[in-house]
């Protein structure tokens, strides 16, 4: 069991270390974790900080909390991931799939809208850095994102301004030039009428219903780095997920 260190939060620590257990499949899907009870023993840390530690990853969406019997690892739930557009690439990076491609049409400084300021703890009104995209493939639009950050973000990665490609993608870019890391990233979903830009981006008749995805990525203090939002035609998503009946 790895030591704590005392110059990181505890309960990121024992999160980030079941997280990983998670992703590597050390714990698998429909597995239990290790109770509050245990974690507080094996690390030598309070209830409190231990139950905060599972409270993250139910936050993240990796575990979920079954009355009267424990914390269990979730199954997948998606057929096509945010993550796998919106992620950091691994290397040799490659921002999208083979056959499909990225047109950039607007970057710059504008005033976040109410929700994105929101997600990046800003103020009303802050003028954050964006940068937008359309994912194409040879039958047509894929999904249109925005990509925003803080101000400061913008002050310490210039290149976020630019219209060209940023060849590792912009959440590595950042994690360079600011020297904060990408620890986590949380997705929420709706379906809503496309508005004029989505529209006109995807192809599509004004008032089209599109999936909006908001992936937000959270550095290692648990502070929002990068908020992005992506519309999708209604052809171009499909959720596919497998589970036992009883």
């Amino acid at each position: 069991m790895p030591k704590i260190e005392e110059t990181r939060p505890k309960y990121l620590q024992i999160a980030h270390h079941l997280r990983d257990q998670i992703l590597r499949g050390d714990l698998r899907p429909g597995g239990e974790v290790p109770s509050e009870r245990q974690l507080a023993a094996d690390w030598g840390v309070s209830r409190p900080t231990t139950a905060r530690a599972l409270e993250t990853l139910r936050h993240q969406g990796l575990v979920e909390k079954r009355q009267g019997s424990g914390t269990y690892v979730r199954g997948p739930s998606a057929h096509r991931r945010p993550h796998d557009l919106h992620g950091r690439p691994k290397p040799p990076a490659r921002i999208t799939p083979p056959g499909e491609h990225a047109v950039m049409t607007s970057t710059g400084r504008s005033e976040a809208p109410e929700h994105v300021a929101k997600s990046l703890n800003l103020t009303a009104g802050a003028r954050a850095v964006h940068r937008q995209w359309v994912t194409r493939n040879d039958s047509g639009p894929i999904a249109l994102s925005t990509s925003w950050f803080a101000p400061d973000v913008g002050d310490r990665a210039p290149k976020l301004l630019d219209p060209d490609r940023i060849p590792d993608g912009p959440l590595r870019y950042v994690e360079h030039m600011t020297g904060r890391q990408g620890s986590h990233a949380e997705d929420r979903m709706c379906a809503r009428p496309a508005t004029g830009n989505e529209a006109s981006g995807l192809e599509l008749e004004p008032g089209s219903a599109v999936l909006i995805v908001h992936h937000l990525v959270y550095d290692l203090t648990d502070h929002p780095l990068e908020f992005v939002e992506a519309a999708y035609p209604p052809h171009r998503w499909a959720f596919e997920q497998g589970y036992p009946l009883g």
